[in-house]
């Protein structure tokens, strides 16, 4: 299936259009649109470069090399042993400027696209709303982005025409920067298209944004605002979307074809609501692939297959937190080694579940040998990565039900966070029998159900990069990443993956809650303040 966000001629169009150059460049670049945005097809031009900003955070080192995983996994290598991915790193490492440049050329080309988007009245509202209400969420999303990696960022909510303009802004406090991601968040909502005419999740819908914003308004009222009153508003954006019976968003029955559907190709917007896409296989002009299921799926070297880096392993805490007939453990950590020879997919099966030798299993969600395109390409992978999928909608809803209600547990709460666990044990399947066998009861304590929520999450969303910024928003990161540590102290990594400990030892400094500012930034903006500890 084409892509059909993927107008890469339109985006190629618009990136020379924009001139993107890194956030406060001294050198003064133009910025005229002269002759340009006068057509419904430079408008999608101008959209497309936006998007594009996207795939280059989702489908680079974000998906192995960033910490991001947390207490779920970790760098596969001891050969960086400087870094984020091992809590070791300061403020001039490059993969920080580099995620920090990207998301502001994606602001950057937003506040373009928007102050341009009605010089030609004469296109249809309709569709220059459209375009207007994407650019407004990805902007909200850059932006949301921002503030949960840094904290409070420089705010541009215009476009740059000269880089002078840039030099020395301050620091917005991140509450702002919150406040402004739900304007922007709410200003696309009534926008944008719905998701049943849109079929499928490359292009930003109602659907996506309303489960943006219960996703935006759940950290708003963890740490580090506390704003509990988002609590309330999280709950009424999750119902919106399991409410719509247009958009029809259910769960797929087999968790393991949620991420087949990637490889494939294939949209599922019943279950898949906002994913970040990629396309082609090096072969052609109209590619732009990323690193999905390269980086983060298991190592191998086998063409037929599609060679993997293997970037992420996988902690004990991780495995063991799955019961034995959940589906979902031996998809999410390989039960496997991939062969460097023989068929596409050719394997040989782990049987050792010694907690010690858990540590070498790799993460394995996003597996090439499902990948339909051939032949595939060597790095380079055309499949999509999930920004919002719907069993995140049922788990954000409970949780937000919970603490709206003053850790009170409901039927509504329990009967989603059970439709999660039915999925994940094969009890929604045709053929399954017996729904209830893993269901939480109604009468389950508070603290009890607390801890199952957020421990469903962890089985759920693992290495989807979500796990670190839920940890931090409960307030719970670094006691997480020190109970690794104790686990380790009992049990250790086989010798090969001993190395992995220290990254937990180093996490446990409260300075990594947030990145630093990068350097080049805190050199040319004199109005920049560094982050604590940094």
């Amino acid at each position: 299936m084409r892509k059909s966000i993927k107008y890469i001629l339109a985006a190629l169009i618009c990136t020379s259009a924009l001139s993107c150059k890194k956030f406060l460049e001294k050198t003064p670049y133009d910025l005229s649109p002269v002759g340009y945005y006068e057509t419904e097809k430079e408008l999608t031009a101008g959209i497309a470069g936006v998007y594009d900003r996207l795939a280059g955070i989702y489908g680079s080192v974000w998906l192995y090399r960033l910490g991001l995983e947390a207490d779920e996994g970790y760098y596969a290598r001891n050969n960086l042993p400087q870094g984020p991915q091992n809590f070791n790193f300061s403020a001039s490492h490059n993969d920080v400027a580099v995620i920090w440049r990207t998301l502001y050329e994606g602001i950057f080309r937003t506040n373009f696209l928007l102050e341009n988007i009605d010089k030609n009245t004469s296109i249809n509202e309709d569709f220059r709303n459209r375009i207007r209400g994407e650019a407004y969420a990805l902007r909200a999303h850059f932006y949301f982005m921002l503030v949960k990696q840094f904290g409070g960022v420089p705010l541009i909510l215009q476009a740059t025409k000269d880089s002078n303009e840039n030099m020395d802004i301050p620091r917005t406090s991140a509450k702002e920067i919150y406040d402004q991601v739900l304007i922007d968040f709410k200003a696309a909502e009534s926008l944008v298209a719905d998701i049943s005419s849109v079929k499928h999740g490359g292009r930003i819908t109602k659907s996506a944004v309303r489960g943006m914003l219960a996703r935006v308004c759940l950290y708003m009222a963890g740490e580090p605002l506390k704003d509990v009153a988002k609590y309330a508003e999280a709950k009424e954006w999750a119902a919106k979307v399991i409410d719509d019976v247009s958009a029809a968003h259910k769960l797929n029955p087999d968790f393991t074809e949620v991420f087949k559907n990637y490889a494939r190709d294939q949209y599922d917007i019943g279950e898949s609501i906002w994913e970040v896409e990629f396309w082609g296989n090096r072969t052609d002009t109209y590619t732009e692939t990323g690193f999905v299921g390269f980086a983060n799926g298991p190592i191998t070297s086998n063409a037929l297959t599609g060679n993997g880096f293997g970037g992420v392993k996988v902690t004990a805490k991780l495995y063991f937190k799955y019961l034995p007939d959940d589906e979902r453990r031996d998809w999410t950590i390989a039960n496997f080694t991939y062969v460097n020879s023989g068929p596409e997919g050719n394997k040989n099966m782990l049987t050792s579940t010694a907690e010690g030798a858990i540590y070498n299993r790799e993460a394995a969600k996003w597996r090439r040998e499902f990948e339909t395109l051939k032949p595939k390409a060597t790095g380079q992978t055309p499949q999509n990565f999930p920004l919002l999928r719907f069993s995140d909608i049922l788990l954000m809803y409970a949780e937000a039900d919970f603490y709206a209600s003053n850790k009170t547990v409901t039927a509504t709460a329990i009967e989603y966070l059970n439709q999660v666990r039915r999925r994940a044990h094969g009890k929604l399947k045709p053929e399954a029998e017996n729904v209830t066998e893993h269901d939480i009861s109604l009468q389950i304590d508070a603290s009890e159900f607390e801890t199952t929520l957020r421990d469903e999450r962890m089985r759920e969303f693992a290495f989807e990069q979500l796990r670190k910024f839920d940890l931090i928003r409960w307030g719970t990161f670094l006691l997480e990443m020190r109970s690794v540590v104790d686990r380790m102290n009992v049990v250790n990594p086989n010798a090969a993956n001993l190395y992995a400990k220290e990254r937990f030892v180093n996490a446990q400094d409260e300075k990594h809650l947030l990145w630093p500012i990068p350097s080049i930034e805190m050199t040319m903006n004199k109005a920049m303040v560094q982050n604590p500890g940094w």
